[in-house]
């Protein structure tokens, strides 16, 4: 008997979860509580399994599987209704993407309509004007970014992403589907693409974090 492990003492395996072990140990007490001996050595091996989880959670050894970690001690995630495990986003999605206030969505909106504008009715709407109000529009996402999470790195690195894709996209759009279209409305091609920008800036701004 003094060769058995505190386990083995219980009648549980080492995988048992928390409820088991509490189980086996309260059988055991009303089968043996009258024996004062065999009462003690059930306490002392329950106590030392106790403490063995204790140890090993301190240590954070990843290793140990979740089901024999303590239920007060585990955080169960709750699976969104309706979405399987393979529709769910991805994990680094889930992280970047925000719940924003509805400050969080105006300061940005106002912020870029007001350069746009500019981009618009400036008078001449010149090259310099644009690049300008580019420039200032960086400095207004990483603002917008970095307040939320302060992470200045992060904040950075989404809004010059947000600036590529923008005058690249605009870029496209603007010489291949609106040569027509642009001359009508009194917008040049490097205009459409500036407004367009702002709009992606404004969305990665508010969006994401």
């Amino acid at each position: 008997m003094s060769d058995q492990s505190p386990y083995e003492k219980i009648g549980v395996s080492e995988d048992a979860s928390f409820d088991e072990i509490q189980e086996a140990r309260n059988r055991l007490l009303e089968k043996y509580g009258g024996e004062s001996n065999s009462r003690e050595a059930i306490e002392a091996a329950y106590d030392a399994i106790l403490m063995e989880r204790l140890r090993m959670r301190q240590e954070g050894k990843i290793k140990v599987p979740e089901r024999i970690r303590f239920p007060e001690m585990r955080v169960r995630s709750i699976p969104q209704a309706g979405l399987t495990p393979s529709q769910q986003a991805p994990e680094w999605l889930q992280r970047s993407l925000d719940r924003p206030t509805l400050t969080d969505v105006l300061l940005p909106g106002f912020c870029y309509l007001g350069l746009g504008a500019i981009s618009l009715f400036y008078p001449g709407g010149t090259e310099q004007v644009l690049q300008l109000a580019l420039v200032v529009g960086v400095g207004a996402g990483v603002y917008f970014l970095n307040r939320k999470e302060g992470k200045f790195g992060r904040a950075v690195l989404f809004t010059l992403v947000s600036l590529i894709i923008g005058l690249t996209v605009g870029g496209l759009i603007a010489g291949s589907i609106l040569p027509l279209l642009l001359p009508l409305i009194n917008l040049t091609g490097n205009q459409f693409s500036t407004l367009l920008t702002f709009i992606f800036m404004w969305l990665v701004s508010s969006f994401l974090r």
